[in-house]
């Protein structure tokens, strides 16, 4: 394994040298050529334009809840904010925590989103359902938030016509300043479009994939309890669950001296690419709503297979265990079909 992480070192460096912290910026939205080059390039951009116009000209807590009206949509909820995640179970073990998942209407997530800020101690809601809760590319997933699709297209036709396809999600996230995205990496282009409030990425390229240290986590959701949240081990056959063990790659000290993370702020009207296979760590400071597209990267050629190679796959044993007392386990599950 020690050739292994030299190599992966080596191809890091490289890679920095050449390329540096720098991502740029364009003030529109670019044609489908200048697109495709991106793509090619593979570095994030920070767009200062939206794609979604009416939703951000329209997108008020007053609109939002008169439009959802009484359709019931899917909150996540966590005692601290950290959804999909690495959190210490009731025994002392590391678990990869999913939430608890309930549905209400938009009017009483917005409400209890705006009180429950200003107050540490409740609850933390997050709108995260992912995986299409606008539109999918699966016709038999109804959306619950038909009320509001006339305000966003159903695909970016610049990234549509560079990619040769349609998105394969479109989502809506809304969440407040205690909602964290944990550090992952996600298969997909994609654009990420701020309707109200900002977002701050802190992101690193593939090439640094070795330095997010992946370990091997078993699962657990959490479960409501006399309204109390508990966090609930998985029986034990539910597959174990790939991920980074760094909790906040913010945080300089928790990070190997050859990481080089970029930080981007992305702004209420501004749009971010992020290509496929970018770690990412996502904070805000305030309510914020926003709009993604994940477009599906091409699988064809050797992008996938690089992808792997650059997270350690060429390692034999795989990720080690996150907690030292389990055993290691090759076939885990990379959860990477979707956060932010």
């Amino acid at each position: 394994m020690a050739g292994s992480e030299e190599t992966l070192k080596w191809i890091a460096e490289e890679y920095y040298d050449l390329n540096g912290s720098h991502f740029d910026t364009l003030n529109s939205i670019p044609s489908p050529l200048e697109f495709s080059k991106l793509v090619r390039i593979a570095r994030p951009v920070l767009i200062k334009d939206c794609p979604v116009p009416k939703a951000q000209a329209r997108w008020t807590d007053e609109y939002l809840t008169e439009r959802c009206g009484d359709q019931r949509i899917s909150v996540a909820c966590t005692p601290n904010g950290r959804a999909d995640a690495i959190t210490r179970g009731p025994d002392g073990r590391l678990y990869f925590a999913e939430p608890h998942v309930e549905q209400m209407t938009m009017g009483d997530f917005l409400g209890k989103l705006s009180s429950n800020e200003s107050s540490p101690e409740s609850e933390v809601l997050y709108l995260q359902s992912q995986d299409g809760n606008l539109y999918s590319s699966n016709p038999g997933v109804p959306s619950e938030f038909q009320a509001l699709l006339t305000d966003v297209p159903d695909q970016l036709p610049f990234a549509s016509e560079a990619l040769g396809n349609p998105p394969d999600a479109v989502n809506l996230w809304i969440g407040d300043s205690r909602s964290v995205t944990s550090i992952h990496s996600d298969p997909y282009e994609n654009i990420y479009s701020v309707i109200r409030g900002s977002k701050t990425f802190t992101v690193f390229p593939p090439t640094e994939a070795w330095c997010m240290e992946e370990r091997i986590y078993p699962h657990a959701s959490y479960h409501r309890f006399d309204d109390q949240l508990e966090l609930i081990p998985s029986e034990e056959d539910a597959p174990p669950v790939r991920w980074s063990s760094i909790l906040d790659p913010t945080d300089s000290t928790a990070l190997a001296p050859e990481a080089h993370p970029i930080h981007i702020t992305v702004t209420a009207g501004d749009s971010l690419y992020l290509p496929a296979g970018w770690w990412h760590y996502v904070r805000q400071t305030e309510v914020t709503v926003a709009v993604n597209y994940w477009y599906d990267m091409e699988s064809r050629g050797s992008g996938w297979v690089w992808l792997n190679l650059l997270r350690g796959g060429a390692s034999e044993s795989g990720p080690p265990p996150g907690n030292e007392e389990d055993e290691l386990v090759d076939g885990a599950d990379s959860d990477d079909d979707g956060d932010e």
